[in-house]
């Protein structure tokens, strides 16, 4: 091996690592994004999807003897 193979190759895969940790960036912040939503999604505070349909239900109770 010369001198300049020697650099090519450093070269490269110093360009590979860069590449590839850039792509673990994007992806880290990809999945930070779905997490939020997805925690946002799973607030307690926000009406059910029942409560929805049937506005009236469970908000009365009805005792009868």
């Amino acid at each position: 091996m010369d001198v300049a193979e020697i650099s090519m190759n450093l070269s490269q895969n110093k360009l590979m690592s860069a590449v590839g940790t850039s792509m673990l960036s994007k992806s880290l912040d990809l999945i930070e994004g779905q997490v939020t939503m997805l925690t946002e999604g799973m607030d307690m505070n926000s009406p059910s999807l029942e409560s929805l349909v049937y506005p009236t239900s469970g908000t009365a109770i009805d005792l009868r003897i």
